[in-house]
């Protein structure tokens, strides 16, 4: 397997494939220095635009944004006080003091070689989790991969966190997107309304443009941008090269690199987590927990350095078994789909130098990151926050009008992406959580598609489903995801009220 892994290297050499990793990473840290912005909307957009390009150097492109992106969010962050990315939140807390105090531009230095850090070490536990993992999985049968569909949706409903019914309801309407079309064995019409043009299903990307994209364009257009923070004119030009022997936060990086891989496999849980973990913890070990807060370089460090090292690791669990950890990576799989490339335990063997060349693009990624954000942070990418909002809105409208039209060609996908818009808008302003919509229309039709299949190899008998030992133990784990958080919080709320 590790031999694939070697094998797969001089493809991601090759001129196409690396420089669609560099564009990525560029194109992401303009994405994440924009407030509002993210790399789930970045990437959203970009998927349909990757429909003739080779499998490889589209995956390429959302490695570097994924890479990119995380980073870029430190950018406003710490000159404005506003986290580019939601994960880039823990960044304000020392970041923006440190700008105030004349040090933004050591601030984002650190922030940069944090961030490539992070995202080196999740691409290492990528390329050493995820081998062994799929070998195993390659073991499973129909009714085994019906259970790993179904204890993924559990996963993402009842560990994301928030209202476990509104995930649920996420889930059924992602769900119920996925059996519209035709019926795959009898070819009965299911739920088209007599329109032509879905009797092939829902385009996966057309879901994700509207949901993803669209309603941070409208909150984008909305909320004024303040710009009272740091002139990013001022700040200084110091070299990474310089700066680097400054930072000796070793123990810092690598305790915010295990927190972060370990936040990243599991579903649900993201960057924003593993960020404030790993900022509370390096403060609580620290040696001056009085300065942090007030222009301390160690918690950038360990901000940024968390919500790095989440990336590629939030896509052990989706590459292998089709759970994603994050937004993000159920994003990608939808990216995987478009190419032909089904996640999930047979994906490392049909398509071994495609699975690992991405494991490297991500490696690869994190390490532009110094050459491309050290050099350019502190100069370009910081004067983007001055450019019109409502200009930038127009451009991503007009990127995604023009995206899913050219899908099929044909207007009827752009309406009902607008649709898809508005659903999403109106679940973001409810505080229904998206990924499981997702997560329902990628895992819908698989988990049909097993069921159906199992039945017939039992001829209809339902205990086929039950009959071996991993179907039981996925059965257990299911049937612990979702009582768990509600046995954990009664436990908490009678340890209060005692």
């Amino acid at each position: 397997m590790y031999a694939d892994l070697l094998h797969a290297l001089p493809d991601v050499f090759a001129l196409t494939n690396f420089a669609a990793v560099i564009i990525g990473v560029v194109a992401g840290i303009v994405v994440g220095a924009m407030p509002g912005l993210s790399a789930t909307m970045a990437i959203s957009v970009l998927v349909p635009f990757t429909f003739g390009l080779e499998p490889l150097v589209a995956l390429g492109l959302m490695a570097g944004i994924y890479n990119g992106a995380m980073y870029g969010g430190a950018i406003p962050a710490v000159l404005l006080r506003i986290p580019g990315t939601p994960a880039a939140v823990a960044t304000t807390f020392d970041g923006y003091p440190m700008a105030q105090k004349g040090e933004g531009g050591f601030a984002l230095q650190v922030a940069v070689v944090s961030s490539a850090f992070g995202g080196i070490a999740s691409a290492f536990a990528l390329m050493l989790l995820a081998p062994p993992l799929s070998r195993v999985t390659l073991l499973f049968g129909p009714s085994e991969v019906f259970w790993v569909a179904v204890f993924g949706l559990a996963s993402i409903i009842f560990l994301l966190g928030g209202n476990p019914v509104k995930g649920l309801i996420s889930a059924c309407f992602g769900v119920f997107v996925s059996v519209i079309g035709s019926d795959p064995i009898y070819g009965n019409d299911r739920f088209t309304f007599g329109q032509l043009e879905m009797l092939d299903g829902i385009n996966i990307v057309i879901l994700l443009v509207g949901l993803y994209a669209l309603p941070p364009v409208i909150d984008l257009l909305e909320t004024p941008l303040k710009t009272d923070g740091i002139n990013s004119s001022k700040l200084g030009t110091e070299s990474i090269w310089k700066a680097l022997p400054r930072m000796n936060y070793w123990k810092t990086w690598l305790r915010g690199s295990f927190i972060g891989i370990w936040i990243g496999i599991l579903p649900g849980a993201g960057g924003s987590m593993a960020a404030f973990m790993s900022y509370n913890e390096a403060r609580r070990t620290s040696k001056h927990p009085e300065t942090w807060g007030e222009g301390e370089p160690e918690g950038v460090a360990a901000a940024e350095v968390a919500n790095n090292a989440d990336t590629a690791s939030a896509l052990i669990p989706a590459l292998t078994l089709g759970i994603p950890g994050t937004a993000v990576a159920a994003v990608m799989l939808g990216g995987l789909l478009v190419h032909g490339l089904q996640p999930g335990p047979m994906l490392f063997r049909d398509n071994p130098d495609i699975v690992f060349g991405f494991m490297w693009q991500f490696l690869f990624g994190a390490i532009l990151l110094v050459l491309l954000g050290g050099s350019l942070a502190t100069n370009s990418f910081a004067r983007l926050l001055n450019l019109p909002r409502p200009l930038l809105g127009s451009v991503i409208i007009v990127l995604m009008l023009i995206g899913v039209y050219s899908i099929h060609g044909r207007m009827f996908d752009v309406y009902l992406m607008l649709g898809f818009g508005a659903i999403g808008w109106v679940m973001d302003r409810l505080k229904f959580p998206l990924p499981p919509v997702v997560l329902g229309l990628i895992l819908g039709g698989f988990a049909e598609e097993n069921l159906r299949l199992a039945l017939r190899i039992g001829r209809g008998d339902p205990m086929i489903l039950f009959q071996n030992t991993t179907s039981l133990i996925l059965v257990a784990l299911t049937i612990a995801v979702i009582v768990g958080p509600t046995l954990k919080k009664r436990y908490i709320d009678s340890r209060k009220s005692a």
